[in-house]
């Protein structure tokens, strides 16, 4: 197995927010949004994306969920203000239930709020400390809301490594495959992601590969 290298919390220098804004995550955004579907939701809710980036996610999310009221958040001003753009882009129905708030975890600026459903994709690997999100949890919902997360897995080698970003990254802009490397480096396995959940005392939630890079992390709070 690979040796975990982190990499930086942030991604958002205005190269790499254009860069993530024109690049085509549609296959990913896809999966997660299938994933929320595949939940049991009420008809109507409160809903957090967490590192919600430029928000593609959020704004399929909305427009999937016509019944729920969702928030983005990020730590990036940059990614905020092209969530914001790309919000202005939708429907003024889905617009006037989407909010965007800049917070940082743990320190997230939320407090009061308790959602019914938390989400997040590809956030967990940027954290310096992982626990931070799981822990982020149980402040930002209630006795039971959905949570589920998509994250990276780190590959067994470099040559699965490179294999994975030549098959998905291999026609993006340089600055795309060298985060998206960085990105498999950084990101966690599945077995230590258990142990972190473990430690939250959040053991009952399901871990499993999703594909052969994703891994998703879903369960209801106690």
């Amino acid at each position: 197995m690979l040796e975990r290298v982190p990499e930086p919390e942030l991604m958002d220098n205005k190269l790499q927010v254009q860069a993530y804004a024109d690049a085509d995550f549609a296959d990913a955004n896809q999966r997660f949004v299938s994933l929320v579907q595949a939940q049991q939701l009420a008809l109507n809710g409160s809903a957090l994306d967490l590192g919600c980036g430029p928000a593609g996610i959020t704004l399929a999310l909305a427009a999937s969920l016509p019944g729920w009221r969702i928030c983005g958040l990020d730590a990036g001003a940059n990614m905020l203000a092209t969530a914001r753009d790309n919000a202005k882009k939708m429907p003024e129905e889905v617009q006037s239930r989407l909010s965007f708030v800049l917070g940082h975890l743990p320190d997230h600026g939320l407090q009061g709020e308790a959602f019914d459903l938390l989400l997040s994709n590809s956030l967990l690997h940027h954290l310096p400390d992982p626990l931070s999100l799981w822990q982020s949890l149980t402040g930002l919902g209630h006795s039971g809301s959905v949570v589920v997360v998509m994250d990276l897995f780190r590959p067994e080698s470099q040559r699965v490594l490179d294999n994975l970003v030549s098959e998905y990254a291999g026609n993006e802009p340089e600055i795309l495959q060298i985060d998206f490397a960085n990105s498999l480096f950084a990101a966690w396995t599945i077995s230590e992601v258990e142990q972190q959940l473990h430690q939250c005392e959040l053991q009952h939630f399901s871990v499993r590969a999703i594909s052969d890079r994703h891994m998703a992390i879903t369960g209801v709070l106690g």
